[in-house]
């Protein structure tokens, strides 16, 4: 991997979803089985396998294992498997939701709003609502459901350490309304209680700062390889440079310093749920 990776750009429609889209049919054909019996056999409807074979739709990795079973695929049809489930993510995040689904250590540091581990669907869906250009309901579904599975990173049992430095301006701004925002406060106060999160807020009184360049979450997977990643207005870098890496990991251990201790965090977001 070099320092800078770039992905294919394919979405809904395009690109791996066509090339599984057109293998399902053929399997499907060489079956000798129509759409309404595959999804019989698969729990889905007729016009739902039409738009896995159309690409219109990502098909969940439990059907793919199961139609490649079903239709006899031999393998092949679970072999994309990843690659399929690749495409619900926007070209430019695909590397990094692959290494943070691998990583046992991630650090964010975040300037604009919550991070997407940490939203709330109600939040991530008002994040998806406004973004420029629009995005149409269904690719909204899409991005959606994707942002809220890779949050089994935070699910009981979950080995992974995971630590988040988040700019107060953040928590001040009432993205979706005061509903969403009071429920996204209070999701924070509860992630923030699990014994594998860190959650420590910036301050804006803070006179010295560290972060001033910008966003970026560092990585570590299990064979020790320790990466960092960042992202600007759909352009971003997967660093392995390791000059680059170390540079940010000083940076992220000077904002943890000046940030708020986890403990005054929690009282920030506390003291915020009560005064409204």
């Amino acid at each position: 991997m070099g320092d800078e990776v770039q992905q294919p750009e394919y979405e809904v429609g395009t690109g791996m979803l066509c090339v599984f889209g057109r293998q399902l049919k053929l399997f499907r054909e060489r079956a000798g089985m129509d759409r309404a019996r595959l999804g019989s056999l698969t729990g889905y409807s007729a016009s739902t396998i039409a738009s896995f074979e159309q690409g219109r739709r990502i098909p969940p990795p439990k059907f793919i294992d199961q139609a490649d079973e079903v239709l006899d695929g031999g393998g092949v049809l679970s072999a994309i498997k990843e690659e399929v489930a690749r495409a619900q993510y926007p070209a430019f995040f695909r590397d990094a939701a692959k290494l943070e689904a691998e990583a046992v250590e991630l650090h964010v540091y975040d300037t604009q709003l919550v991070n997407g581990l940490l939203q709330t669907k109600e939040y991530a869906r008002s994040v998806f609502a406004m973004w420029q250009p629009l995005l149409d309901e269904a690719l909204i579904e899409q991005r959606l459901a994707a942002r809220l599975a890779r949050q089994e990173i935070l699910s009981p049992g979950s080995l992974t350490h995971l630590s988040f430095v988040i700019e107060e301006a953040v928590l001040l701004r009432p993205l979706g309304g005061e509903g969403v925002w009071r429920g996204q406060l209070e999701h924070l106060r509860l992630i923030a209680e699990k014994r594998n999160v860190v959650i420590q807020v910036m301050p804006l009184s803070r006179q010295e700062h560290a972060g001033l360049a910008g966003p970026f979450t560092l990585m570590e997977t299990k064979d020790g390889r320790r990466m960092a990643y960042t992202e600007v207005q759909g352009n971003s870098r997967v660093h392995t440079d390791r000059v680059k890496v170390r540079e940010l990991e000083r940076t992220y251990g000077i904002l943890r310093a000046q940030a708020h201790t986890p403990t005054e965090s929690l009282a920030l977001i506390e003291k915020l749920l009560g005064e409204r």
